[in-house]
């Protein structure tokens, strides 16, 4: 049961912190001139960067950490900070700065989008997403990895469905609906956020824990 909720929550997480609610308007607007068919190669890479971006977080996260002489408490409040910031953000129906800025805002804005950047990284796969599978991953074992990237493998399918029916979604939902449900991911991320930031903090503070 501990390791169901533990992926559970892991789905629950990354789900909020892609938010594809938020990124409906903004690939509408990306590919509002393009065909059918530009879309769908669109969609396949940022869908295929996304999980490439952070299967290899879930894979490298434990040698970067290392790497970084950071230690996982120290990761999880910097990490729970960054999920904090942008799910205030996102109750606001906003993107934020730490997902795009307005440098990002305006290439997309030109419609010259490769599809890697800056719509897959750093608006879907950016540091949120990386830091919340950093995090996850640090149990370690190649089963726990292996089951992170099948989580992950179901969100990046999320998203590639989202964005293959975004006009409808759009068009059904209108702008209204996708800011209540950017909005109510962006309360259930601000809890996740608290929640690993008061774990960081009772991992560097052990008294905090008493």
């Amino acid at each position: 049961m501990g390791d169901y909720q533990e992926y559970l929550r892991y789905l629950v997480t990354l789900t909020a912190v892609l938010d594809p609610f938020l990124a409906i308007p903004i690939f509408i607007g990306v590919t509002a001139t393009r065909d059918d068919a530009s879309r769908r190669r669109l969609i396949q890479v940022v869908t295929l960067t996304v999980f490439l971006v952070l299967a290899g977080a879930a894979i490298f996260g434990e040698k970067l950490l290392l790497a970084l002489g950071a230690s996982l408490p120290a990761f999880q409040v910097g990490g729970g900070l960054v999920l904090l910031l942008m799910a205030l953000a996102m109750l606001n129906a906003k993107v934020g700065e730490m997902r795009q800025t307005r440098a990002e805002a305006q290439e997309l804005e030109s419609g010259e989008v490769s599809g890697v950047v800056p719509l897959a990284v750093p608006l879907l796969a950016g540091p949120g997403a990386i830091s919340t599978t950093v995090i996850a991953a640090q149990r370690g074992g190649l089963a726990h990895t292996m089951a992170l990237i099948v989580c992950i493998g179901l969100v990046s399918a999320l998203v590639f469905v989202m964005l293959r029916v975004a006009h409808l979604v759009g068009a059904r939902m209108g702008m209204t609906g996708l800011n209540i449900a950017t909005r109510i991911l962006g309360l259930i991320l601000a809890a996740i956020a608290i929640e690993t930031m008061a774990d960081g903090l009772k991992g560097l503070f052990p008294a905090l824990a008493a």
